[in-house]
């Protein structure tokens, strides 16, 4: 795969579980560079539309290459769904696809601090135009607060020696670089999974951290249910067991009814239904996609469909 392109993992798929009816509503939460919605297009008559959202000033620049009317793109990250679908007068659609975490263009492009196979301003963020970076939040972080993302948002056994490290070492000076980052973390990383980096996991959750992956996940996901029209689909790809987890536990809550005070007196037709149903079994990438894409060898996706009448 060439520096800054981008292979959609899941891409057929993903696609596949919307349905896409030729003039329905869909949103593809996670433009990127505009894979998935342009497969999305490809599948919608000429009253479709298609609303496209995502906080990466590359995607702006990405979406100008489509020229379509029915596509209408948003600069802004996927947990303002609410108030983009409002503003561009849509009450319900049909489908919705958030495809999550970092793209390869983002982990490719050296200057946006994702990958410690460059050395490179520590950045990180996804929207660049925004928030503190991944430097700046080091700089000022406590050594616990660093010691909690990187085990909570890494899974990291070693958590605890690699933030008293940092703490240390921006003591002699700024911790700026990704490579001075990767430095500190291999030095108290000794052992690690084969053909893993040591610093893999400390970059993951400063990732996660800086841009609030989690939380922008979490509010997300019931404004996607609110705006789902009856049958209408949401497909979910994830990239590792934090996210999945969220979608898991909250797919799960949608598709089973409400719980109520026992021996309320009730009719079975009274009885709250659930808003979601589970539509398939949790899916992976095929081993030709792994093949040519090992970026995709940890996706998985999860569909489910709105219940008409809840």
């Amino acid at each position: 795969m060439s520096p800054g392109s981008h292979s959609p993992v899941l891409l057929e798929a993903a696609v596949e579980s919307l349905r896409v009816q030729a003039d329905g509503v869909y949103v593809d939460c996670t433009f990127g560079r505009g894979g998935h919605s342009r497969e999305i297009l490809a599948r919608l008559g000429g009253r479709g539309r298609l609303i496209a959202l995502d906080r990466d000033p590359a995607a702006t620049a990405a979406h100008g290459e489509i020229d379509d009317e029915r596509l209408q793109f948003t600069h802004e990250s996927f947990s303002h769904l609410r108030e983009v679908l409002r503003a561009a007068g849509i009450a319900q659609v049909d489908g919705i696809l958030l495809d999550l975490g970092a793209s390869s263009p983002q982990f490719d492009d050296a200057a946006r601090g994702f990958s410690f196979r460059f050395d490179a301003p520590l950045d990180m963020r996804m929207d660049t135009s925004r928030g503190a970076t991944a430097a700046e939040w080091l700089a000022g972080a406590a050594e616990q607060e660093i010691r909690e993302v990187i085990r909570n948002y890494g899974e990291e056994r070693f958590a605890k020696q690699i933030a008293a490290a940092i703490v240390a070492a921006r003591a002699r000076g700024p911790v700026a670089t990704t490579r001075q980052l990767a430095g500190i973390v291999a030095k108290v990383v000794r052992t690690r999974e084969p053909g893993q980096d040591p610093a893999t996991r400390t970059f993951q959750a400063l990732r996660i951290h800086v841009n609030q992956e989690l939380e922008e996940l979490t509010r997300v996901l019931p404004q996607c249910v609110d705006a789902l029209a009856p049958e209408g689909r949401l497909v979910v790809i994830s990239f590792h067991s934090l996210e999945d987890r969220i979608v898991k536990r909250f797919l799960r809550e949608q598709s089973q009814p409400p719980q109520l005070p026992k021996r309320l007196p009730l009719r079975a037709a009274e009885l709250p239904q659930p808003k979601l149903k589970l539509i398939g079994k949790l899916q992976r990438p095929a081993a030709a996609e792994i093949t040519a894409n090992p970026r995709a060898r940890s996706a998985v996706m999860r569909v489910a469909e709105r219940i008409p009448g809840t």
